[in-house]
């Protein structure tokens, strides 16, 4: 039997859960950050598999010669010494998260919807609003017909916009890349900028933060929150967004200063926000972002990660390659083939 071992820390639930999708294969993994005991688990490993944690030449060369296989569970493979890899004639594969994919299209909802308000526009349709306006149905045809029969104005495309993520890991990483087959331009500030070939390879522009808040068309949030990003978007920063400028959230709640955000909001300081977390969830009905009217706000009840079915199809995934390595069959996303038999 094939030994793997996961190079990042793992609780032996997750463990055990990550098991059942690879039988053929043994699991190992640290269950701490201690280096020591990433060390003694390495020998004798036929697979290493990271999420996080980077994959140095020193830590294929603890696994020795029977290494055949780097199984990274990411689409990038920026924590990748790849030189390394190809010098040891090791294959290389990736499994993009599906997780990342969900939280990343949610993102790009609430653009398309901001962008075609499409709140306002189902309210419109469903209350007869055009009514109001003078307008009688008509059977339509081919060129016959009510087009824009609503008269929303400020609608446009997202074709040639900016868009500014703040965090780059990987949901960032699907973000952008939805956000190009749109045509959109796309630039990022991250704690620490990626390297200029990962840059180069995904399209990317860095910039710092002021200047990412001044220049965007869409502001999209995917960094953690943690003690240093808690309030980021402070009254402060919103207000070094354009007034046209969209503000999207997909992290966590706490990274945006509610309050002022609802008051860039009601003055028109912003044009608009899509926000899928909240800093309390159930956010309270009495929350003053849900009570302003004439706003182009999307409101979601944080379900950019889905149904809860992400854990599963993400373990099954990332471990099918380890099985198929295995059981002899052909390996799929391989970003590098290896010589190693």
């Amino acid at each position: 039997m094939l030994k793997a071992v996961i190079l990042d820390p793992t609780s032996p639930e997750d463990l055990a859960f990550n098991q059942q999708f690879c039988p053929s294969v043994k699991l190992f993994a640290p269950t701490t950050d201690d280096a020591a005991e990433l060390a003694q688990l390495l020998p004798g490993a036929s697979v290493i598999v990271s999420k996080r944690r980077a994959v140095t030449g020193e830590l294929m060369d603890l696994a020795g010669e029977s290494l055949k296989l780097i199984h990274l569970w990411s689409g990038r493979r920026d924590k990748l010494d790849l030189a390394a890899a190809k010098t040891r004639g090791l294959t290389v594969s990736l499994t993009t998260q599906i997780g990342c994919v969900a939280v990343a299209e949610m993102a790009l909802t609430l653009m398309l919807g901001l962008s075609k308000k499409v709140i306002q526009a189902h309210e419109a349709v469903v209350e007869g609003r055009y009514r109001e306006l003078g307008s009688e149905p008509v059977l339509t045809a081919e060129r016959r017909h009510g087009f824009q029969w609503m008269r929303l104005p400020k609608l446009f495309e997202l074709q040639g916009t900016t868009l500014g993520l703040i965090g780059m890991g990987e949901i960032a990483s699907e973000t952008a890349r939805f956000a190009r087959a749109f045509r959109m331009n796309v630039q990022y500030w991250n704690r620490r900028r990626l390297a200029p070939e990962i840059e180069a390879e995904e399209h990317l522009t860095y910039c710092e933060l002021p200047d990412l808040l001044a220049s965007s068309d869409f502001v999209s949030i995917h960094t953690p929150h943690t003690p240093d990003t808690d309030k980021l978007l402070s009254a402060e920063r919103l207000a070094m967004m354009k007034p046209s400028a969209y503000l999207i959230n997909t992290a966590r709640g706490g990274i945006i200063d509610e309050v002022a955000l609802t008051e860039a909001l009601r003055s028109g300081a912003l044009a608009g926000a899509g926000l899928d977390v909240y800093v309390y969830e159930p956010t309270p009905f009495d929350n003053p972002l849900l009570h302003l009217s004439g706003v182009n706000l999307m409101l979601m009840p944080h379900i950019g990660g889905g149904s809860g079915e992400t854990r599963v199809k993400q373990a099954r995934d990332s471990m099918a390659n380890l099985e198929r390595l295995a059981t002899g069959q052909p390996l799929i996303e391989v970003l590098v083939e290896g010589g190693r038999s």
